[in-house]
Parts: C-alpha cells; structure tokens; sequence
C-alpha cells in the first residue's frame, strides 16, 4: 500500500528527494511521516506532514535541510534532503497515521524502505 522510493548514494553536501505513494484509501485524510534507520540503530522520526500538507514537523537533526510535502491528487508525500551528511545515511520509510505525532507505534501502515547513502 506503500511505496517509498528515491534513495541512493550521494556525496557530503548533495541531495534526494524521496517519494512515496499510497493507496488513496489510506493517504487522504492521514498523516504522513517519515522514518529512518541506520545499521546498528533503532528506528527514528525523521518528518511528519498533516492530512491537507498546512503542518509539519521535523527531528532537530534534520530542521532547515529537510523539506517534507505532499501532493494529495497523486497520493504521494515527498521529502526533499539538502545538505546531505554522512550521518543521514539509513533506511528510509514512509508510513501513515490517525494522528499527528512522532510516536512511531501510530503509524498504522509502513512502506518498504529506500536505502540512502551519503559518503563523506
């Protein structure tokens, strides 16, 4: 139902933009965020974006590099990452929630992750 795409490998400094689309039954009315987990680690909050795109809400680390938007008529969130640092690289994942929050066992429905790499 989700599909997360847009991942690869990029230098210190370089950007991505992440896609993921979802079945319209669970994107139109549903928060939108993003995750990420890097080898080693647990799985963390990267953005989050309200229903009708009006409010996000970003993880310190990422505030000022990251953008996250989303197109309602194509079903599809994105995230824009500027400024790429090797700290980034992880796992990325999309996943929907009733709600707006960061706590990761809200989010109802995860997409299948897309690997972001950034070499220093």
């Amino acid at each position: 139902q989700l599909q997360a795409s847009g991942g690869g490998l990029v230098q210190a400094g370089g950007s991505l933009r992440l896609s993921c689309v979802a079945s319209g039954s669970i994107f139109s009315i549903n928060v939108m965020g993003w995750f990420r987990q890097a080898p080693g680690k647990e799985r963390e909050f990267v953005s989050i974006i309200s229903w009708n795109g009006g409010t996000t809400y970003y993880r310190d680390s990422v505030k000022g590099r990251f953008t996250i938007s989303r197109d309602n008529a194509k079903n599809t969130v994105y995230m824009q990452m500027n400024d790429l640092k090797p700290d980034d690289t992880a796992v990325y994942y999309c996943a929907v929630a009733p709600i707006f929050t960061t706590t990761e066992e809200s989010f109802t429905s995860w997409g299948r992750g897309t690997q972001v790499t950034v070499s220093s």
